[in-house]
């Protein structure tokens, strides 16, 4: 059994337009890195942390909470230390927390020679995850430890439903430089829908699933709706409406917030047109005065991976 682990941890887009806090997805192309490494003594140690400012006491890291919440559950006489390589901005809206929260206990897991299941190191990663949002949700954690599209069909117990990805889809994404805390994003939200509204959002959800098994990419397109969310957030992420509709006419599926934003999101039938996509994104974005970047990315149906 080895003793040290390096791993690519991916990027996420969660809710996916119509699938708020159930529905999302994993990247290929972005993604944070990680060492871990068994230690003599015992407990959970974060040594480095590249690429942005977090700390460094695990009790205040989403990968330490999340691997303390795992060793909690096991007795051993040994414990383990981490190198963290940000490469996902936080508060980016493309699972940064979730990257580091998943990627400290599949790590942690495959050095033990895997006790626990996907399911199991969900619930773990899911306690890392309220560290940074305030709540416990899995719509980022489970599509990168379960790979392609995910659906948290329940929280408590843990049940998530992984979901098959066509071959031809990609998707686009533009990193706007601003940050939106998940909990700010949160408080926006209303606290009532009408019921009208909610009809037509698991109308959605039910065609998205639906389209993702029969490879329907006009079903797709269309049930990439949100009528619950979008309307509130979107008012936090400039140029939203613009970039949406621009996407949309560079041929795009359809588009929207990733996770709680600033990201935004668009999925697209072929590379090329995920390509003139993201185009479409940096021309609205590069007279705006706000840096940004952009990424182009085949579904992960693998999700994280050892390096």
């Amino acid at each position: 059994m080895r003793n040290e682990i390096k791993i690519f941890s991916p990027a996420t887009v969660a809710n996916v337009s119509c699938g708020f806090d159930v529905l999302g997805f994993c990247l290929d192309t972005i993604g944070d890195e990680m060492v871990v490494r068994k230690s003599k003594e015992k407990g959970f140690r974060i040594t480095h942390i590249g690429g942005f400012e977090l700390p460094l006491n695990p009790l205040e890291n989403v990968a330490g909470v999340a691997a303390l919440a795992l060793l909690n559950d096991i007795n051993l006489d040994f414990g383990f230390e981490m190198e963290i390589y940000k490469k996902i901005k936080p508060g980016s809206g493309i699972g940064s927390s979730s990257a580091s929260a998943s990627g400290s206990v599949f790590a942690i897991n495959e050095l033990l020679g895997r006790p626990y299941s996907r399911h199991q190191l969900t619930h773990f990663a899911m306690k890392g995850e309220a560290l940074a949002s305030g709540i416990e949700h899995a719509d980022n954690i489970a599509p990168a430890l379960f790979g392609g599209f995910t659906l948290v069909k329940s929280n408590a117990p843990i049940q998530v439903l992984e979901l098959p990805s066509p071959k031809a889809l990609y998707a686009t994404l533009i990193h706007p430089e601003i940050e939106i805390k998940t909990s700010d994003s949160r408080a926006v939200l209303p606290k009532q829908i009408p019921l009208q509204l909610a009809v037509t959002q698991w109308a959605n959800v039910g065609s998205l699933v639906h389209a993702l098994h029969t490879n329907d990419y006009q079903l797709l397109s269309s049930a990439l709706q949100d009528v619950v969310i979008e309307p509130y957030r979107k008012r936090l992420i400039p140029h939203f409406d613009s970039i949406k509709k621009q996407s949309v006419l560079a041929g795009a599926l359809g588009c929207g917030i990733s996770g709680s934003g600033p990201s935004i999101f668009a999925l697209s039938e072929g590379l090329a047109t995920a390509k003139s996509v993201e185009k479409s994104m940096r021309d609205v974005y590069s007279k705006s005065g706000i840096p940004f970047n952009t990424y182009v990315s085949k579904i992960n149906s693998k999700g994280i991976k050892i390096l």
